[in-house]
């Protein structure tokens, strides 16, 4: 082989390296800017005291709420600086009340993550079949669409929560309605995706009988992405559990409000049990879509 042939295939890898290492040294400057940026301001400051306040923090962590359903004091005294009795309580009726409201919470974090979620992917579903470039839907229905999932992805769920929090008012409903809204953009991505790496033959050979659109789509569309947009579900639907811990904040209600007052109180062991708990939700929710994903293979 002549050195002249050799010489395109090598101006094209040297040509692609030299475009990488611009793009690396432009991120470098990027990042360099952003700390120079930071230490010109002082904001980088890690405060007063800041290994003995970890140390504090690290040991209340170490020590969450719930074990005093069964360890706490039950008369725990409450004094004054001059030693005047305030009250007295039991830690553990007051901790065991304290989890039922926390498995209250739970179930509303659940309730809110999955009807978001089923909203989500059923306002993401036609979108995505307008978005698909390989069903060749209309081009301004098409640019619409996508138009569409994009802001809804681009928009955090806090901020539709927000939004909507002034709108329907404190409750489920808004976090619900948040957690649809965001999704919206990442299922019709997810499902676009999956119907553009179909085999059009089978789809051509549907529509040449003379089936319509919507024959075209349950016929030949649906049953072959049906576990592809299963699997995608699943993986929007355990995001969101993780998402919707943090719309109580905002007033949505759920886990999120918990762990509001939790830090805003600096209760670092209720903050524990309540981290805890959603630990357990989210693995247990990754455990059960794994094995539903597996099994569709």
């Amino acid at each position: 082989m002549s050195l002249l042939a050799l010489l395109p295939g090598f101006a094209d890898r040297f040509g692609r390296r030299i475009g990488f290492l611009a793009l690396s040294l432009a991120y470098a400057l990027l990042v360099a800017a952003c700390i120079a940026s930071l230490l010109m301001e002082n904001e980088l400051s890690l405060g007063r005291n800041p290994l003995a306040n970890l140390a504090r923090t690290a040991v209340e962590f170490a020590r969450p709420s719930f074990l005093d359903a069964w360890s706490g004091n039950p008369n725990l005294e409450y004094r004054s600086d001059d030693g005047t009795l305030l009250r007295v309580e039991n830690r553990r009726e007051v901790e065991r009340n304290y989890l039922a409201g926390l498995g209250e919470a739970t179930w509303t974090t659940i309730r809110i993550a999955t009807l978001g979620s089923v909203l989500g992917a059923l306002l993401a579903l036609p979108l995505a079949v307008l978005t698909a470039r390989n069903l060749l839907a209309p081009r301004p229905l098409a640019w619409l669409a996508k138009g569409v999932l994009d802001v809804a992805r681009s928009i955090h769920t806090l901020v539709f929560g927000l939004v909507l929090v002034g709108i329907v008012g404190l409750g489920p409903t808004a976090g619900i309605l948040a957690i649809a809204l965001h999704s919206l953009g990442s299922y019709g991505k997810l499902f676009a995706e999956s119907i553009e790496t179909l085999d059009m033959a089978a789809i051509n050979a549907v529509r040449g009988v003379g089936a319509g659109p919507v024959q075209v789509f349950f016929n030949a569309i649906w049953p072959a992405v049906l576990p592809q947009f299963v699997s995608s579900h699943l993986y929007v639907w355990e995001f969101n559990i993780r998402d919707s811990t943090i719309l109580g904040i905002i007033g949505a209600g759920g886990l999120g409000l918990l762990i509001s007052e939790a830090t805003s109180l600096f209760q670092w062991g209720r903050l524990s049990t309540v981290l805890l708990v959603v630990f357990l939700l989210v693995t247990s929710f990754d455990a059960m879509s794994r094995r539903i994903r597996k099994a569709l293979l």
